[in-house]
């Protein structure tokens, strides 16, 4: 234990800091290996489509090579649980009956609808076209795919670029922290703890979501830095560019991290009785960044709320749409919030881990621990917005674990320094402005 210690409040030079940073993005990276196919979910095909689509190939290419991809995902998957199946790991592999259960039934409802015309957009229409259109207005990740798909091949293109996004959302942790003066060891906590936490996981999935992780946290480095004083105008570009890419991503994010992280700012505003100087110029830029996502969505003919809507209660337009939607969404709003609580009660680790990151977030750095909660916030509406018990793994509200990401480490940090004081050593105070960050985050 006072190993452990010594490790988290010792003084570090940047190169150690940098060094360490790059080690436990290389572990990370390597234990990813073991699971390279079978990340995806049914998403992923409208991503990867869109993706070999902005990379110059034919509907009909696009289909072959996305459909390739998900069944040897499905196939590899039913491989492995046979591998461990009590009455069955002895019988034959299931991988070319699976592939090939897999391709008929992909390709039923692909082939009819391109025979049928629809052709429109980049994606592939697995799906009814009210239902590709949620995809549609979403070339930020496809579009970051494109180099990757195109160098490496699908298989290892995705696989690399989630193992780089989620590499960067945990070193973009690091940089927070370490903004926020806190020990070299806390902030390489707070970087495993991006890895290792369900939103780790689920960055690596082939989806947005890791793109949302990411650009979360560098938006709230951008909050860091202006509340830090040092870097200001940097901070509040990185926050507004920020807000812009995630409105590529997915236009509802940036909406909702736009009006959190100003109402974050109002806050800090009230509490101080004032808001000055960059303070004030990132609460402008945060509340004009939600104001111009309504404005250019509506401009753009992007999917509104109440398609959203409909698309969740006919089960991606599968069934007629409903007359009266709003009345039966309040009700299952309703009803899958209790269900919600009631699970979490029953395996109380989630919550007890963000109301402990809360307190250790709120008590260490006020201010910044109001534009964590905001920012955490965020995954809270956006499973609001999909009231849906079933939807994997809650991926929906992943960005709530960034409380832990960055709370927990902070609320460690004040419990070791008692034990660093009785120990003699020296508690990181008010460093010179030039060198109290280490060369990695500067």
């Amino acid at each position: 234990m006072s190993m452990l210690v010594r490790f988290l409040v010792r003084p570090r030079s940047p190169r150690s800091a940098r060094s360490w940073v790059i080690v436990l993005a290389a572990v990370f990276a390597v234990l990813q290996l073991a699971n390279v196919n079978g990340r995806d979910t049914p998403d992923t095909k409208n991503y990867l489509s869109y993706a070999l689509s902005l990379g110059g190939a034919s509907k009909q290419e696009a289909a072959a090579r996305t459909i390739e991809y998900a069944c040897a995902g499905k196939a590899s998957l039913a491989r492995r649980n046979q591998s461990v199946n009590v009455a069955h790991f002895h019988g034959p592999s299931p991988t070319r009956r699976v592939m090939e259960e897999c391709r008929r039934n992909e390709s039923r409802g692909e082939s009819r609808r391109l025979r049928a015309g629809e052709t429109a957009g980049h994606t592939v229409p697995f799906m009814p076209p009210r239902f590709m259109r949620i995809f549609e207005v979403r070339p930020g990740y496809p579009a970051l795919l494109v180099p990757f798909i195109t160098v490496l091949g699908v298989k290892w293109g995705i696989w690399t670029s989630s193992v780089l996004i989620t590499v960067a959302g945990g070193v973009l942790a690091f940089l927070v922290l370490r903004t926020l003066r806190a020990p070299t060891g806390t902030a390489l906590t707070g970087q495993a703890l991006f890895y290792v936490l369900p939103c780790g996981t689920t960055a690596m999935r082939p989806m947005t979501e890791g793109l949302l992780l990411t650009l979360t946290l560098a938006a709230l480095w951008g909050c860091a830095l202006v509340l830090e004083g040092r870097a200001a105008r940097a901070g509040i570009w990185l926050a507004g560019g920020s807000l812009a890419a995630l409105f590529t991503v997915k236009h509802s994010q940036a909406l909702f991290l736009g009006l959190c992280l100003a109402g974050a700012c109002a806050v800090i505003g009230v509490r101080r009785k004032r808001l000055t100087g960059p303070l004030r110029t990132l609460a402008v830029v945060a509340g004009s960044g939600a104001v111009a996502t309504v404005l250019l969505a509506r401009l753009l003919h992007y999917p509104s709320e109440s398609e959203s809507l409909q698309d969740l209660l006919t089960g991606h337009f599968s069934r007629p749409d409903r007359i009266h939607p709003w009345p039966e969404f309040l009700h299952l709003e309703l009803g899958f919030w209790v269900e919600w609580l009631r699970r979490q009660f029953w395996e109380p680790l989630f919550l007890t881990a963000v109301v402990a990151a809360a307190w250790g977030a709120l008590r260490r750095r006020p201010a910044f621990g109001g534009f964590l909660l905001a920012a955490a916030f965020t995954g809270v509406l956006n499973q609001a917005g999909h009231p849906d018990i079933n939807i994997w793994g809650n991926r929906l509200i992943v960005l709530l674990w960034l409380l832990p990401v960055l709370g927990l480490p902070l609320l460690l940090e004040e419990a070791v320094r008692p034990r660093e004081l009785t120990s003699g050593g020296t508690v990181p105070g008010p460093a010179r402005r030039d060198t109290d960050i280490p060369e990695v985050a500067r």
